[in-house]
């Protein structure tokens, strides 16, 4: 291959840099073709986690802000993720990089804000998937000690898990994808049957639609109980981070990211009504501060049985190994880009010769997720360690400092789809796209602003605690040192510089010139 140059449909050049990452044949590329409709749809929808959701977030969001209306917010959320996907899916069709957000970013507002964007998306994700770990971990204790009789520290179910993970996302996603997709289908089995449940047997007040009405979104609470929902969706976004994967990705990714952001918002609007229903819309404050995660539980052991109970509680852990694998993946997608595109060393953007996954991204993940699982085992209090601190801590701050990261990228790629096209002069033929793109940047900085300014409520730390600000800025350092990292690639390395986000699409150029 000789060194040479060609235009993109960004405009930027394409030209092969001696110690960046080139055009290898495969290794270079994500396999195509290995994700269809359903593998996608699968894929990105495991994130979500539903029993997560219906069991933590949504007993949290009644119990801490006393917002009686959850169903109608899911609702409202999922016409403003709506909004952002009209944009974000049209970009979809013009740029399939599997490091999606940052990747979109670049070609719209500059490599350099597509740098920040990168090392962002990298912290978030990995922020939102390790904090998982606290959460799975302190559940198979509990079912542990329930069931066997047997005191687990919540770290050892944890770490396995970790390796367990790593192990799976060195496979074909293919094979990820059966997986994801029949954990999945079995936690929104669960949810059905006890959605249909409370609605056949409700509280004191009947079938009630109060929840709906509103009048229940009045109240102090209400920005911070958008934070709280936002974070349920978490997932649907990152159908384009598999664009690569996929036969036909101008197709399959705008297609999948409407019907999960779709899915999800009818899907947590019913789950959290049943829950009001079950318990009667006066009362579902009181009981969600009384039961706290156990009402979901409580409600079905009261309907289904103790058996039921019993393998929802399973289902439930099955549910966020499935969310682990499912950011695992993002994570090692999002590395393996950044490594393609000289953001990070070069090996990171190869992948494995047999499975075709990004491995050493995945490997990376796996360290990541081990060092800061040990680190928050080593700081347990008490000879036997406090069996709370991994929910309260490892999972409530991962999980709040990445929904912040995604949020913020979200809002940047709604602005970077207004750029994008306008520069290509398609404004006016995308006008009601980047009218829906700036309608989601504003809804989603004013979610970004509430979620900063209520993060002590987000994370139980208390008005003065130092971590109010510590956790966020975990997001602003990483936007920092991306911008600083690019600067300095910049000014050593233009060319490679201006690659930044053009993705495989530079090298297959480059193979042509060449």
């Amino acid at each position: 291959m000789t060194t040479g140059s060609s235009s993109t449909s960004s405009g930027r050049a394409a030209v092969a840099e001696p110690g960046i990452s080139t055009y290898l044949g495969e290794e270079s590329a994500l396999r195509a073709g290995r994700l269809g409709t359903a593998g996608l749809l699968l894929s990105v929808l495991a994130a979500t986690g539903p029993l997560m959701v219906v069991a933590g977030v949504m007993p949290t969001t009644f119990a801490v802000m006393g917002v009686v209306g959850q169903p109608l917010l899911f609702l409202i959320l999922g016409v403003v993720l709506t909004l952002f996907s009209v944009g974000y899916a049209e970009m979809s069709r013009h740029v399939h990089n599997a490091g999606a957000f940052y990747a979109y970013i670049s070609r719209g507002l500059g490599p350099t804000t597509g740098a920040a964007a990168a090392l962002v998306a990298l912290v978030a994700y990995s922020a939102l998937q390790v904090g998982i770990y606290g959460m799975f971990g302190f559940e198979v204790s509990a079912l542990a000690q329930q069931y066997l009789d047997l005191e687990l520290a919540w770290w050892i179910p944890a770490l396995i898990a970790v390796v367990a993970v790593g192990v799976l996302a060195l496979l074909k996603i293919d094979v990820n994808a059966k997986v994801l997709g029949a954990l999945l289908l079995i936690e929104v089995a669960a949810v059905v049957v006890f959605d249909i449940a409370a609605i056949g047997d409700p509280g004191s007040q009947g079938v009630s639609l109060h929840a709906f009405n509103p009048d229940t979104l009045s109240g102090a609470g209400l920005g911070t109980a958008l934070c709280f929902c936002i974070a349920a969706f978490t997932g649907f976004e990152q159908a384009p981070v598999y664009a690569e994967e996929t036969s036909r990705p101008h197709i399959l990714v705008p297609r999948v990211m409407f019907l999960a952001v779709g899915g999800v918002a009818v899907f947590f609007a019913l789950s959290s009504w049943a829950l009001t229903v079950a318990t009667g819309p006066s009362a579902i404050v009181g009981e969600a501060q009384k039961q706290s995660a156990g009402l979901l539980f409580g409600l079905t052991g009261d309907r289904l049985g103790s058996t039921f109970t019993d393998i929802v509680q399973i289902f439930f852990v099955t549910g966020m190994f499935a969310a682990l694998l499912s950011f695992h993946n993002v994570v090692a997608r999002y590395a393996f880009a950044m490594g393609r595109e000289g953001l990070l060393p070069a090996r990171f953007g190869r992948t494995n010769s047999g499975s075709g996954a990004p491995g050493t991204g995945s490997v990376l993940q796996s360290v990541i997720s081990l060092v800061v699982v040990a680190a928050f085992a080593l700081a347990d209090d008490g000879p036997a360690g406090d069996p709370t601190a991994p929910v309260l801590h490892l999972f409530t701050w991962g999980g709040n400092v990445g929904a912040l990261g995604v949020i913020l990228l979200m809002a940047t790629a709604s602005i970077a789809v207004i750029a994008f096209f306008a520069k290509r002069g398609a404004a006016g033929a995308q006008a009601w796209r980047l009218v829906a793109s700036g309608l989601a940047a504003i809804a989603l900085l004013v979610i970004a602003g509430y979620t900063i300014k209520d993060f002590d409520v987000l994370v139980g730390s208390g008005p003065d605690s130092s971590l109010n600000w510590l956790l966020p800025g975990i997001i602003a350092l990483a936007a920092v040192g991306g911008i600083a990292y690019s600067l300095v690639l910049r000014k050593r390395n233009p060319r490679a510089h201006a690659r930044i986000g053009l993705g495989n699409e530079a090298f297959q150029l480059e193979k042509k010139a060449g």
